[in-house]
């Protein structure tokens, strides 16, 4: 079950682990809607929810499901070990970077380290 949790001020959509696999830009648009009638302003999905196909640039699915979120003008975060994925793929690796050094979506070990962010 999801709930919403006011971190720092501001209220985060904090995803449970267990749940339906996020592969798609349509399966993100039921945790926006959650995040939105809950007035939250962070979505917080733990990396295991994600398809793998997530974690692959060329298929898209990361920049289709980040653009939603942004849209909807909510921030995005990916908490959990995703270096299986980054070893990988020196791209993923640099889109993870780059995504880190703004603040609309955050690639982040775990949610004590999404608190600091938000604290920062």
């Amino acid at each position: 079950m999801n709930t919403v949790e006011k971190i720092h001020g501001i209220p985060a959509l904090l995803c449970a682990a267990e749940g339906a696999s996020i592969a798609a830009e349509a399966d993100i648009l039921d945790l926006i809607g959650d995040a939105w009638y809950q007035e939250a302003r962070w979505i917080v999905v733990p990396a295991e929810r994600f398809d793998a196909s997530f974690f692959q640039l060329r298929t898209r699915v990361a920049g289709d499901i980040i653009q939603k979120a942004v849209n909807y003008r909510l921030g995005l975060a990916v908490v959990g070990d995703i270096s299986v994925h980054t070893e990988a793929s020196s791209p993923l690796r640099d889109f993870v970077r780059e995504c880190n050094r703004g603040t609309q979506t955050w690639f982040l070990s775990d949610l004590e380290e999404f608190r600091e962010r938000l604290a920062g």
